[in-house]
């Protein structure tokens, strides 16, 4: 369960105010995978970062119970003079989990080859992404925060990654963001719209959908 006790969080860009989130309160259920909609610009990836921890908000606060993973994917805090290797052991030592079953888990699911003992600076993005989804999805949380990552790789690694994120979800929650619908679709089984700073829960996502697209066309 992740509750938004009056979370509010303001950027000042070029001299103008932007709004983000406007003193939110909301509660994501526990156990379900829900789809985050707004348009480009609406603060998404940011409502991520704060119930992650990595981005502070200017007021309010998140509570929650359980842990919550960093948003799958991210490779930003991956060294890039250290192989995806080395990085995947450094991660397990973080989270407390056994280093050997973790590497064992992402070299096998990322595919990396012999990439996996490089530097991480010799990787592509795809590479980066496959990595950190990995790692991501290796370690066991009660609630997944996932950006856009299901959408990297070739078809059959979406494919994989879709089936390991359907894996987890039996037994724990995610807040999904994506800008397809098919994505969504598949992965996600209820929805919230945020626009212009407030955040609206549907628990039907067909209905969260078409409110999005009304906003859109608005």
């Amino acid at each position: 369960m992740i509750r938004l006790d009056h979370l509010t969080k303001t950027f000042t860009l070029q001299g103008a105010r932007k709004v983000v989130a406007r003193d939110i309160c909301a509660t994501f259920p526990k156990g379900r995978s829900v789809a985050l909609l707004g348009r480009n610009g609406a603060g998404k990836s940011t409502l991520l970062g704060m119930i992650a921890g990595t981005v502070a908000p200017t007021s309010g606060r998140v509570v929650s119970k359980g842990t919550i993973s960093w948003p799958v994917g991210f490779a930003g805090s991956f060294h890039p003079d250290l192989s995806g290797l080395q990085n995947t052991r450094f991660v397990a030592r973080i989270y407390g989990v056994d280093s050997g079953e973790l590497v064992d888990f992402v070299e096998d699911f990322a595919g990396l080859g012999a990439h996996f003992r490089l530097p991480l600076r010799s990787y592509s993005s795809g590479m980066k992404a496959r990595l950190a989804f990995g790692v991501s999805m290796g370690i066991a949380f009660d609630t997944y925060l996932v950006d856009e990552v299901t959408s990297v790789g070739d078809a059959a690694f979406r494919a994989r990654a879709d089936a390991l994120f359907k894996a987890r979800m039996a037994g724990a929650g995610a807040v999904v963001v994506s800008h397809s619908t098919g994505t969504l679709r598949r992965l996600c089984d209820m929805g919230a719209v945020l626009e212009d700073g407030r955040l609206t829960f549907h628990d039907d996502l067909e209905a969260a959908i078409a409110a999005h697209a009304r906003n859109m066309a608005a």
